[in-house]
C-alpha cells in the first residue's frame, strides 16, 4: 500500500476502470477519482508502479531532519542573542563574524525546517537530486561559517580570560556561553550534512 500526497495539494491520479468485454457495446472509460484521502494501490515492479517521481512519502531522514533543523535553530539564535546582549561584541571582529554566522545558520535552518514540516503535512518527498544537492551544499557553508566563527570567538575568549586576565572588565561568561551554543549548533547540523550528503552522492550515483 502507497500512500501519495494529500489530494488537494498534490492530486492522486485518477483510477480507471476498464471498457466492458466484446459483446457487451461500447462503451466510454470512466475516469473515477480516489475519495478524499483516500490512499491509492499500485503495483509495479519496484513497488511504485506509475506513481511520480518525488511524490511518495518514505524518506526517514525528513522527520528526523525537521528536529535537527529545529535544534540547529535553538543553538544559533541562543548564541545569537547571548553575544548580541553584551555591550563588547562589536568591539572585536571575531565576534561580529560569529553573530553573523549564527544569523544565516538560524535564517537557514528555520527555511529548511518549514520544507520538512511541510513535506510531512503534505506526505510528500522533495528530496530529489537537485534539492538534496543544494541542501547538502546550504550545510557545508553554513556549517563551515558556524564552526569558524565558533572556534575564533573560542580563541579570542580564552585570550581574555587566562593571558590578559581581563575577564574583570569584559563579559567573558557571554562570551563562553555564546561559544557553546555556535558549537551545539554546528554539533545539532551534523546528522543532516551527513544524510544530505550520503543521498546527493546516492542519486548522482544512480543519475
Amino acid at each position: 500500500m502507497l500512500h501519495f500526497s494529500h489530494p488537494v495539494v498534490h492530486p492522486s491520479p485518477p483510477v480507471v476502470v476498464p471498457p466492458p468485454t466484446q459483446g457487451q457495446g461500447q462503451a466510454e472509460v470512466e475516469m473515477v477519482p480516489p475519495a478524499q484521502g483516500q490512499a491509492v494501490q499500485v503495483e509495479g515492479a519496484n513497488g511504485d508502479g506509475n506513481a511520480p517521481a518525488g511524490v511518495i512519502m518514505r524518506d526517514p531522514w525528513t522527520r528526523c531532519g525537521l528536529v535537527f533543523r529545529l535544534l540547529q535553530a535553538a543553538f544559533a539564535a541562543a548564541a545569537l542573542a547571548v553575544m548580541a546582549s553584551t555591550d563588547d561584541f562589536p568591539s572585536v571582529t571575531t565576534f561580529r563574524y560569529l553573530v553573523a554566522a549564527a544569523s544565516v545558520q538560524c535564517l537557514w535552518s528555520l527555511a529548511v525546517a518549514i520544507l520538512d514540516a511541510y513535506a510531512i503535512v503534505v506526505k510528500r518527498s522533495f528530496r530529489i537530486g537537485r534539492a538534496v544537492i543544494i541542501l547538502a551544499l546550504g550545510d557545508w557553508v553554513t556549517g563551515t561559517l558556524i564552526f569558524s566563527a565558533a572556534c575564533g570567538s573560542a580563541a579570542i575568549t580564552t585570550l581574555l580570560s587566562n593571558d590578559f586576565g581581563a575577564c574583570s572588565v569584559n563579559p567573558c561568561a557571554s562570551f563562553m556561553n555564546a561559544t557553546a551554543m555556535a558549537f551545539l549548533s554546528w554539533l545539532a547540523r551534523a546528522p543532516a550534512f551527513i544524510g544530505n550528503l550520503w543521498t546527493a552522492v546516492h542519486r548522482i550515483q544512480k543519475s
